[in-house]
């Protein structure tokens, strides 16, 4: 048929939309089963997923710069976007080739529940949701196209005949059908996340008081204590595990003395630590928003490594797993170097939130959190690199990667405009598990001046700081560095966060009226 013929134009636009339909039909229907089942097999989830660990490094780091914490949210809507318009190619193929149309929609089911199953960890219930997904949509496509083929084609395809109501009825409970479907999956997701309220011991070695912020005394300065809600994720999790603390366990194996397996209660009964302490993810710009500093309460690394036996043992890394399987790998060496390692049970007074790692995840002050901030734990294995490789590790990240000292303008925000006269230029500075001893502001490429700084909570905890300039209308070039207890001055070489972290000193430019 001419596809210049506008009723040929029509009829393709009305089997294309048969074709998203259904399609939406079969996503619902796998969604809700995937949250009764397994909820990262849910078909878009899994194909995202796959996409995430295919995606090279560079193209990430883009993502996150672009997006922020928002790439999930894009990539599940790309994928969404490209699965619908397959969707309604088939549509249209099926309305001249039924059989060919219906394979395209079962094809990209088949593709997904392939995807689902390769994942790390998957078992014989991953590809549910997908067999799921191609019954559903076939189904309702060729249900769909049976309709129209006994709907009135012409003149009379104006009316309102039987045929072409039962189309419309037909459709319309479909579509009511996948948004039942699609939010009852969401609230039964939801449902099993459950809540995080556990029993929290009273901390062994409790932290001291914690100081008061500038924040309080000059707006625009980060929080010296960032609220759980606030704090910063990156991972790769398009979807938060339903992990329930009373089935949780932790295994110890490889090499050690004896295998070890603990559940929630075991290790929260073990002598706790309660600390303050800054994590920062390796992707963060020089001047980002990827750092956070909490109060973490949890058990010593070392002594729940002790429970299985670490003397005298060959391994040289920590291989961690979580409950879905992905994998991260710590030094040995620096997990047992006397540095506050821990297990964490616990962030700022409550239960770790399940976005941060409920109910236990691992936290090395001084490491970039994607050699040594695993939530979700389940499993750490004594091994070394020449033997296993970690996720990151895998794909070229280095392996030892301490946390770069750094410093960061909060207040003015770049591009921003002030008046004339005493502005404050504040913001945060950190050097975990070294310290902070000053920060310097230069303006407009001058001299270095010193800045005031905050409290000091400890070594690997950020500092705030602050100076106060005097500002003449115009365009200016605000910098900052710093200087750890080391005597280290942060360096200005300028170097992307691939493969060892971010180094650079920022600078901004505002506008004094």
């Amino acid at each position: 048929m001419d596809s210049s013929d506008p009723r040929s134009r029509r009829r393709a636009a009305r089997h294309a939309a048969y074709g998203v339909l259904a399609t939406l039909v079969g996503l619902a229907a796998a969604h809700l089963v995937a949250a009764l089942t397994v909820p990262a097999a849910s078909p878009v989830l899994a194909v995202g997923s796959t996409v995430i660990d295919l995606t090279p490094t560079p193209l990430k780091e883009w993502a996150i710069r672009q997006f922020g914490t928002a790439d999930k949210v894009v990539l599940v809507g790309s994928v969404t976007v490209v699965v619908l318009l397959l969707a309604a190619v088939a549509g249209i193929v099926a309305a001249r080739r039924p059989t060919a149309g219906l394979l395209v929609v079962v094809g990209l089911a088949v593709v997904a529940g392939a995807l689902a199953v390769l994942r790390p960890g998957a078992g014989p219930l991953d590809v549910v949701p997908a067999l799921v997904a191609a019954v559903a949509a076939s189904a309702s496509l060729a249900w769909l196209h049976r309709l129209d083929d006994r709907s009135p084609q012409g003149p009379s395809a104006q009316t309102d005949g039987p045929t072409r109501r039962g189309v419309l009825v037909a459709s319309g409970g479909l579509a009511a059908a996948a948004v039942t479907m699609g939010a009852l999956g969401r609230w039964v997701t939801s449902y099993r996340l459950g809540g995080t309220d556990v029993a929290l011991p009273a901390a062994g070695d409790p932290a001291p008081a914690f100081p008061r912020g500038l924040e309080e005394t000059y707006d625009g300065i980060t929080p010296l204590r960032t609220p759980a809600g606030e704090f910063y994720r990156v991972d790769t999790r398009l979807t938060l595990p339903a992990v329930d603390a009373g089935s949780w366990t932790l295994t110890i194996d490889g090499d050690v003395e004896q295998e070890v397996t603990l559940t929630f209660d075991e290790l929260a009964a073990m002598p706790t630590i309660e600390r303050d302490i800054t994590l920062t993810c390796v992707s963060n710009e020089v001047g980002g928003p990827y750092v956070g500093g909490a109060r973490w309460l949890g058990v010593p690394l070392a002594d729940v490594l002790a429970r299985a036996g670490i003397d005298g043992t060959g391994a040289d890394q920590i291989l961690s797993t979580d409950v879905d399987g992905m994998t991260i790998s710590t030094p040995l060496d620096v997990a047992l170097d006397g540095r506050d390692a821990m297990l964490a049970i616990g962030m700022n007074g409550g239960p770790l939130p399940r976005e941060h790692g409920f109910p236990v995840r691992m936290v090395v002050p001084g490491l970039y959190g994607f050699v040594s901030a695993c939530k979700w734990i389940s499993r750490m294995t004594l091994t070394t690199y020449d033997a296993q490789q970690a996720y990151w590790t895998e794909r070229d990240w280095v392996v030892d990667a301490p946390i770069k000292l750094s410093s960061r303008i909060d207040t003015p925000r770049p591009l921003s405009e002030s008046p004339a006269g005493k502005v404050v230029v504040g913001g945060v500075a950190w050097a975990q598990h070294v310290g902070i001893e000053k920060v310097e502001v230069r303006i407009d490429g001058e001299a270095w001046q010193p800045a005031r700084l905050g409290p000091q909570v400890n070594d690997d905890y950020w500092r705030q700081w602050f100076f106060e300039w005097d500002a003449e209308p115009g365009q200016h070039f605000l910098s900052c560095r710093a200087t750890n207890k080391d005597g280290e001055v942060q360096t200005p070489v300028r170097m992307r966060p691939f493969p060892e972290g971010s180094s650079g000193v920022q600078e901004i430019a505002v506008t004094v009226r």
